[in-house]
């Protein structure tokens, strides 16, 4: 199998049908070989119903439903365990929102062909989009400041960590995601920082990116947690955990 495509979803029923639609028409059009993986973590919503009507008449979809920590976000879980079920050679991550929007793979397939084992979509590049009303003030001067403070701690050199699109080959996925240990909103960091550690090049792509701000389950909250997960991950990059 080519790709496959993988989709946390935790409370995105006024997502998750218009973006597993989109995913499968754009790959069904392009005649590429593929799977799509929605992973419902702990939806209190109608997440798991419209996915099994999708289901339905898509036969290139699975369901993987996860039982975690009531009121945990698990957003790192959820994408690990979809990660590691899939079979693609390739495999991406994807936002349940469709914030960026599957024909990015356009433009981001061709890095593998150069040597690069993850390649990840950024709004800190030269050329990216980022649609009015995306991304407040706030976000803006957070995630600044945030990424300065993920540089020194764990990816110098990457501009934009949290992107909720990110291409994984396969040996990379394989390598990188068994050694995880974040579950939460930081899971992006670690991944990044275990791909460096074991000599995996890492590709950065400016995207057009419009997240729905309405929905959005990144708070100040989320902000915080990545921050503390980041010092997490620097501890067990000097610390040895990732080589035990």
């Amino acid at each position: 199998m080519y790709l496959s495509v993988i989709i946390p979803a935790r409370n995105e029923e006024n997502n998750i049908k218009n973006t597993v639609e989109d995913v499968y028409s754009y790959l069904l059009r392009k005649n590429i070989d593929h799977e799509i993986i929605v992973v419902e973590n702990n939806s209190r919503d109608k997440t798991v119903e419209i996915a099994r009507e999708l289901m339905a008449r898509i036969p290139t979809l699975d369901l993987l439903q996860l039982t975690v920590e009531s009121g945990k976000s698990a957003k790192g879980y959820a994408v690990r365990k979809g990660m590691l079920k899939a079979k693609g050679d390739f495999r991406l991550i994807t936002d349940a929102d469709n914030s960026t929007t599957i024909d990015h793979i356009e433009k981001m397939m061709p890095f593998f062909d150069q040597g690069y084992s993850v390649v990840i979509a950024s709004i800190a590049l030269k050329g990216a989009v980022v649609a009015g009303g995306s991304e407040p003030v706030w976000r803006r001067l957070f995630g600044k400041m945030g990424n300065l403070f993920i540089q020194i701690m764990a990816v110098p050199g990457i501009h934009d960590t949290q992107r909720g699109f990110k291409i994984f080959r396969a040996d990379a996925v394989e390598k990188i995601f068994p050694k995880m240990t974040i579950d939460g909103w930081g899971w992006d960091v670690e991944a990044l920082a275990l791909a460096r550690k074991f000599r995996f090049k890492i590709k950065e792509v400016p995207i057009n990116w419009k997240n729905d701000i309405v929905h959005s389950k990144v708070g100040l909250k989320a902000y915080r947690e990545v921050l503390l997960e980041t010092v997490r991950v620097r501890w067990n990059l000097v610390s040895g955990r990732y080589d035990k």
